[in-house]
């Protein structure tokens, strides 16, 4: 019988590292440093005959899902519910790894530099895709030429909570309040160039009006403060939120969203409020390092979108106050762009300087 082509790719790997081991000896090379490099060379080649023959479909071994930031948070939550619909699908584990760090840069490059084999894939959000390359003057990644969207699986608004020892019971007093109050009325944020960072500077902006800016590192280390009093307000998630207002520790004033939430329906979005046209809040979706094959990026996309086709699935996302997309990669990828468009101007008009 002939040697497959694959096969003689390795005999051929395996000859040349032979020739390589006797070739450095001959030569004087440490003997031991030689040896190591002609073995790695040959396990590089068998390695990759074993673990992915030629034609096998993918996924054919584990696939890492990176969030970059700490469990129990919104990515984490989706990466774990979609992964394990993806690992029922395709037949495959797919391995969540939380690499949390410098707000969710370290994830993010780690998939900026991964291979793309489709075999490293990240869920992430609009920070660090669409606000902290407007902020941070340097970065180890491009946001829009280092990826290959895949999916945004789901939208999340904030809603505007206050204390309820402050004395606005609407959107409207809280800007009349504002106004008599410049740089007084104190709003906690998740940290410089945070999704809820920007989405006050957008309200701000709209309205005219100067809060002070109290930066956290993360929401629950600003809750705390918000629940005290000692902070008057926060743009905060509605799944976060909801146990807190129902519970009459915070009173909600309105929603970032286009249309009310079903978690918390009584509440009007903050267009409906008063401030015209305003709209701010996040995503969860997919990506992978750029030059993943299209047919991997379409066959991971058409396995997200089965997925939140699920009543299972949705329910549990409405519990959590996210609204499932299930969008094209063409259109992430423009979701993407236009939030980076969107969130630009907020940080020149607020004169944030890059660091």
């Amino acid at each position: 019988m002939k040697p497959s082509l694959a096969n003689w790719g390795v005999s051929v790997s395996r000859f040349k590292s032979k020739v390589a081991l006797v070739s450095g000896l001959r030569s004087g090379a440490n003997p031991g440093i030689v040896a190591a490099g002609a073995l790695a060379l040959m396990f590089t080649a068998g390695h990759e005959v074993h673990a992915q023959p030629v034609g096998t479909a993918y996924p054919s071994k584990a696939v890492r899902v990176i969030v970059p930031s700490a469990p129990g948070g919104g990515s984490d939550i989706i990466a774990r519910l979609i992964g394990q619909q993806l690992a029922s699908n395709l037949r495959q584990t797919f391995l969540v790894d939380n690499r949390p760090g410098a707000a969710n840069i370290v994830g993010t490059e780690i998939v900026a530099k991964a291979q793309p084999d489709g075999y490293t894939l990240i869920v992430n959000t609009a920070g660090p895709m669409s606000i902290i390359p407007l902020i941070y003057a340097k970065l180890p990644y491009d946001a829009v030429k280092d990826f290959a969207p895949i999916s945004n699986v789901a939208d999340t608004a904030f809603v505007l909570v206050v204390h309820p020892s402050l004395a606005a019971k609407t959107v409207t007093e809280l800007i009349a309040l504002a106004k008599t109050k410049p740089g007084q009325l104190a709003y906690a944020s998740w940290g410089r160039g945070s999704a809820n960072h920007l989405g006050t500077e957008l309200f701000m902006m709209m309205t005219q009006v100067n809060f002070l800016h109290v930066p956290y590192k993360g929401s629950g280390a600003a809750m705390p403060d918000v629940l005290a009093g000692n902070v008057q307000m926060t743009f905060d998630t509605i799944a976060s939120a909801v146990p807190q207002i129902r519970a009459g520790r915070l009173r909600p004033l309105g929603v970032t969203s286009r249309k009310r939430s079903g978690a918390i329906p009584d509440v009007p979005t903050i267009a409906e409020a008063g401030v015209n046209g305003f709209e701010a809040g996040s995503w969860f979706g997919f990506l992978a390092p750029a030059r993943t094959p299209r047919d991997i990026v379409m066959k991971l996309h058409g396995e997200i979108v089965r997925a939140l086709s699920l009543p299972e699935i949705q329910e549990r996302l409405a519990t959590l106050g996210l609204d499932p997309v299930g969008n094209t990669p063409e259109e992430f990828s423009e979701q993407i762009r236009s939030d980076l468009a969107k969130w630009k101007r907020v940080v020149q008009s607020a004169g944030i300087q890059p660091e």
